[in-house]
């Protein structure tokens, strides 16, 4: 009986740790003239991401961290709208760079566990982005110890290996990477893309990395 009380007690224990991480989502903001939305690997859900179960004091540790890209100079804002909490859709609240495979990378500022990583790349316009790869890694060059925890790009297109995930549709309930099961290890998480369905731009509003 002794036993048993001790193994309730731990089972208690784990239980209380955990936290539900369900995404905070913008309204939606949709307008102009639809693109048709034409790739082989689509996904056709636009409802909301689910929600996931994480360790107690996971929070969302990229919000106001440091920005860099493969285009040092944005068509459209800043770099630091990526990671500045605000996942509005509107002009002003996305930064836009060039054409072809180019990437993002967050310095998350330590080593840190990650559990999920969120996505909105645009979201007043549906349309999937193609070549969609994210990796983490402690190495800011991303040459060695390199995690990719998605990959879209079924053709290898983006020369960054063969994914086997399908490309989504953007809307404001973002992307939800689920890595609550096999978490990963890094500073740096870095998200590829190469345009889209409506045009070769690349763009982000909104980037949270949830880890501890």
């Amino acid at each position: 009986m002794k036993k048993a009380i001790i193994a309730l007690s731990a089972l208690a224990v784990v239980s209380a740790s955990a936290a539900t991480l369900k995404l905070q989502v913008p309204s939606a903001q949709l307008s102009g003239t639809p693109v048709p939305i034409v790739l082989d690997n689509l996904d056709t859900y636009k409802g909301p991401q689910k929600e996931i179960q994480v360790p107690d004091g996971v929070s969302n540790i990229a919000k106001g961290k440091q920005v860099t890209s493969s285009d040092d100079f944005p068509m459209i804002g800043e770099l630091t709208l990526v990671t500045d909490g605000n996942k509005d859709g509107a002009e002003g609240c996305y930064v836009e760079i060039m054409d072809g495979v180019q990437w993002v990378q967050i310095d998350l500022a330590k080593s840190s566990e990650i559990y999920a990583i969120a996505i909105w790349h645009f979201h007043s316009q549906e349309r999937a982005y193609k070549d969609v790869v994210v990796q983490v890694s402690d190495d800011p060059n991303f040459k060695n110890d390199v995690k990719t925890v998605y990959n879209n790009d079924h053709d290898n297109s983006a020369k960054l290996g063969k994914g086997d995930q399908k490309a989504y549709i953007e809307t404001n309930y973002g992307k939800l990477i689920d890595l609550s099961k096999t978490p990963v290890k890094g500073r740096y998480v870095r998200l590829y893309s190469n345009g889209s369905t409506t045009n070769g731009s690349n763009h982000y509003i909104e980037v949270e990395v949830f880890g501890k």
